[in-house]
């Protein structure tokens, strides 16, 4: 007789074993990667309005020191010097979103920004944003319908 006897199991995994959890594994990735993917845009999305946020308090600076949003040889926003006018297009720090500033007239402005970078160009939720001079708010999704409340965190 052998030494493995009958009736004896050899320690392991059988193909069946096996395959069963690569089916539960492949399960549990196909639930997962969707909500991680949607965490990751929403997470994303602060990247514009922080930065929409920073270039308004900029603005605000220079309107408090000049009484206008375009003085004479502009006004330093995000590094970039603007005017009025409608300004170059400016990244946002991590290149998700690029900024558009538009100074109507001297006392008032808008900022927008659209998805310029992936996974951002995929966000159909908040595809745009915009920031004006009287501080509203407002975001639309991908069929240019209101979605502010979603988009800026302001349930």
């Amino acid at each position: 007789m052998s030494k493995r006897g009958r009736g004896r199991r050899e320690a392991g995994m059988t193909l069946i074993e096996l395959l069963t959890v690569v089916a539960i594994v492949g399960i549990l990735a196909a639930i997962a990667y969707p909500s991680y993917r949607q965490f990751v845009m929403q997470t994303n999305r602060t990247d514009a309005t922080k930065t929409m946020q920073l270039a308004a308090q900029s603005l605000e600076r220079c309107y408090s020191a000049n009484f206008t949003y375009a003085p004479p040889g502009g006004c330093s926003v995000l590094g970039t010097l603007v005017n009025l006018g409608a300004n170059p297009p400016m990244p946002t720090p991590n290149s998700y979103y690029t900024i558009t500033l538009t100074i109507t007239d001297p006392q008032d402005y808008t900022i927008t920004a659209a998805a310029s970078a992936a996974p951002q160009t995929s966000d159909s939720q908040c595809a745009s944003f915009a920031l004006a001079s009287s501080g509203q708010q407002a975001a639309q999704d991908s069929n240019n319908n209101d979605n502010t409340k979603l988009c800026w965190g302001s349930n």
